[in-house]
């Protein structure tokens, strides 16, 4: 692949490794190092696994999930990892030529123009944000279970009750208050408590699986049955039963978003990326599986409402059932961090093109601690005022979740359209000047598979897109009589967009679409200019 560093830089020969830590890689695309690189292979496969989550996820919205497609649904998670690994597999060709801090952000800008390069960036931070606020949200799942004095509100605990919707907010303040404390205290101990948090995630959801499958009640033939309140035809069933899949397999992409802190990066986030997701998609997609199979009912509203958590209480017992949702509630606090520390890469990426309001304030890196304190505490107070929807409706819980998931979705769209453009164009030859990575190995690279898998990834992501957007009322406002909850997605995609349009012309723009003629040349790929 030669979409990479200038044509006139060269790599060390292989005999010769990199010392990613004192290179000048950064230097190459205008940037000093300022972040400290301490992030080995297993931090930077944590990064992204830890935001995929499965426990956080597959416990937060399995029940959702099931309500709307019946057992049926597990059937959109192997199609969701499928059409996701080939977007990861064209972010790994894009991690190993631009190994920079906001890669969205840096890949959509250096592929197409500033602007839409700004846009894309833009609307990947706010869904970055929701991420935050969704994520943090997923306590209420796991929390009163195991003890009800986490139910600091009383009443019911169910999610989606007036009560138990009022007690996630609170909690998940609590929590993001947590994740930015840690977030402002040193990339060492960011990178120590993500990487011990995603080990306990993995044996504990390796745990959780075979529990389930040992206590199974039914075999997997219960996967071709339907049901769920969505009703219809299958095809409808499936289409809005993938929304749990969807909101999962996310993520993936911080490997490359923690590039700036990686050793050897243009080495390790390509196959870090990729090996997140599959590992995150395998253990989720067993995780539902074995819920299905191990229900004590598929009739009876728990599974519906309660998801995992009423599965592992009742088949294991309280005592080992409340010791495997601790550790479910390590992995939400740990995927909470990860997103957040995600959203603040993205900012200060950003910021430090003076690309943001407070562009100085927002890229300004501590000496001692190596960490972009001021997007940290944007992201968590912003976050923390999505949480109070909850407050208002528990029904915000599902309409934060869904438009999260979109907005990812669109923003990963807008890397893996104008990589399409570049590649019909000509102007994408991966490998084609013999690039190397730190190891003096050659690049990532997708080789003659990469237009049809480019082609494949951008459709999926289109699709998949409009799909979560529809604003269907039985889904999105089952109880009738909140229109804002049914168009809630289109809505904030809507008012993100205008809000970014509003910002570029107020003086935004001049920042932007300033760059002089050289800088342009910068931001293109080597391939392009050659």
């Amino acid at each position: 692949m030669s979409a990479t560093a200038p044509s006139d830089v060269r790599p060390d020969p292989p005999s010769a490794p990199v010392n990613t830590a004192a290179d000048g890689s950064l230097e190459t695309f205008g940037y000093r190092q300022e972040l400290h690189r301490t992030m080995g292979r297993y931090a930077s496969f944590a990064a992204g696994f830890s935001f995929l989550s499965i426990l956080t996820t597959v416990f937060q919205f399995f029940a959702v999930g099931y309500s709307l497609g019946g057992p049926v649904f597990f059937w959109t998670w192997p199609v969701v990892l499928g059409g996701q690994f080939l977007v990861a597999l064209c972010f790994a060709e894009l991690a190993a030529g631009y190994p920079i801090s906001g890669a969205i952000y840096q890949w959509s800008t250096r592929l197409s123009t500033p602007v839409f390069g700004w846009f894309a960036g833009w609307i990947m931070v706010i869904g970055q944000i929701v991420v935050v606020a969704a994520a943090a949200l997923a306590l209420q799942m796991v929390l009163p279970p195991i003890w009800s004095g986490f139910q600091v509100i009383g009443g019911d605990p169910a999610p989606l009750s007036a009560t138990g919707g009022a007690n996630a907010a609170v909690l998940g303040v609590i929590l993001l208050a947590l994740t930015t404390l840690i977030n402002v205290i040193n990339n060492r101990v960011l990178s120590a408590v993500n990487s011990i948090g995603v080990t306990c995630e993995i044996i504990g959801a390796a745990l959780i699986v075979l529990l389930l499958f040992t206590h199974s009640k039914r075999d997997p033939g219960i996967t071709f049955h339907t049901g769920g309140a969505s009703g219809g035809p299958l095809i409808s069933m499936l289409l809005v039963g993938s929304v749990t899949a969807a909101y999962v397999m996310v993520g993936f992409d911080s490997a490359g978003e923690m590039s700036e802190e990686t050793r050897n990066p243009r080495r390790t986030a390509p196959r870090t990326i990729l090996a997140a997701l599959l590992a995150g998609g395998l253990l989720g997609g067993l995780l539902v599986l074995g819920g299905l199979l191990a229900a004590p009912s598929l009739t009876d509203s728990n599974l519906a409402t309660n998801g995992l958590s009423y599965v592992l209480t009742s088949d294991l017992g309280d005592g080992v059932g409340r010791l495997l949702l601790a550790d479910v509630a390590v992995a939400i606090s740990v995927a909470t961090l990860a997103v957040q520390t995600s959203a603040s890469r993205m900012i200060f990426s950003m910021a430090r093109d003076g690309r943001l309001p407070c562009a100085e304030r927002l890229a300004k890196v501590s000496s001692r601690t190596g960490m972009p304190n001021a997007p940290a505490v944007v992201v968590g107070l912003l976050a923390g005022l999505l949480l109070l929807l909850n407050l208002v409706s528990p029904d915000a819980f599902l309409a934060i979740g869904t438009t999260c998931i979109v907005m990812l979705y669109l923003a990963y769209a807008m890397v893996t359209g104008p990589m399409l453009v570049r590649r019909l164009k000509g102007q994408w030859s991966p490998s084609a000047d013999g690039e190397r990575d730190e190891l003096g190995r050659p690049l990532f690279s997708l080789g003659r598979w990469g237009l049809p898998v480019n082609v494949l990834a951008l459709a999926y992501g289109l699709f998949m897109t409009v799909n979560l957007a529809w604003p269907r009322a039985a889904v999105y406002d089952p109880a009738g009589g909140h229109w804002y909850f049914q168009w809630f997605t289109i809505l904030f995609v809507g008012a993100t967009v205008v809000a970014g349009a509003v910002y570029l012309y107020r003086g935004g723009a001049r920042t932007v679409r300033g760059l002089d003629e050289a800088a342009r040349t910068e931001l293109e790929p080597a391939a392009a200019r050659s």
